[in-house]
């Protein structure tokens, strides 16, 4: 289990101060309007923001003494971040050996990854020659690669279609199940939430104000949510 118990970062404008819990196997949609922390959330996490109170504890551990890189965590950013020089072997492989020089183990891994995301025959191309839903799931394909149980993914689909964005989405959803991630999934879109979450929390001014299950999208309890969702 991932624990923010009243994590909270300070800045001139504004305090941002969070308290969720989220467990192996799920996907947790953060929701709300722009500005109101979602991602800075995830950047408190990831340890990309400085922290001034509160814990975050995963399975136990207090994750706020260790480094960005000694964290138990993997991101993905709408701008995947991809080595345009490299193939998409080795844009997966420097996931796993920033030197590139893969251990048989790891040889297999990025198979393996490869596989699940459907770009096994993709390995020698260069990203430039992809699609963009198939340069996002070479991203996909890295953060899985890395084995770590926490995956940050802040709106990394929203500049795909419709169609091609619930394909990924769909993907998503089988690979938490399948390696039981841990994740947190920045979305502005409402009916992504609604369709592979399996818990909703939603975002306002640096603070959660209401989190639940699906149903928080029908039946709103704040006036904010319910302004948010056009209700």
């Amino acid at each position: 289990m991932l624990q923010l118990n009243n994590l909270c970062s300070r800045y001139p404008e504004q305090e941002l101060c969070f308290t969720l819990s989220a467990n192996a196997g799920e996907i947790t949609a953060l929701i709300g309007p722009s500005g109101a922390g979602k991602s800075t959330l995830l950047a408190m996490v990831g340890g990309f923001t400085p922290i001034d109170a509160g814990q975050l504890l995963h399975d136990g551990r207090d994750l706020l003494p260790l480094t960005p890189a000694r964290r138990p965590i993997t991101t993905l950013f709408q701008d995947n971040n991809l080595f345009w020089h490299m193939t998409v072997h080795q844009n997966i492989a420097i996931g796993l050996a920033p030197s590139l020089r893969l251990t048989p183990e790891q040889q297999a891994t990025v198979q393996q990854v490869a596989s699940q995301v459907g770009i096994a025959a993709l390995l020698n191309r260069k990203p430039s020659s992809l699609s963009g839903g198939q340069q996002q799931r070479v991203g996909l394909a890295r953060c899985l690669a890395r084995r770590q149980p926490i995956l940050l993914l802040d709106e990394p689909f929203s500049a795909l279609d419709p169609a091609l964005r619930f394909e990924l989405l769909e993907l998503l959803r089988s690979q938490t199940d399948h390696l039981q991630l841990t994740v947190l999934l920045v979305t502005h879109h409402p009916e992504e939430a609604a369709r592979v979450a399996d818990n909703i929390a939603f975002v306002h001014n640096g603070r959660i104000l209401e989190q639940g299950k699906g149903e928080l999208l029908s039946a709103p309890h704040t006036k904010e949510l319910k302004a948010y969702l056009g209700q």
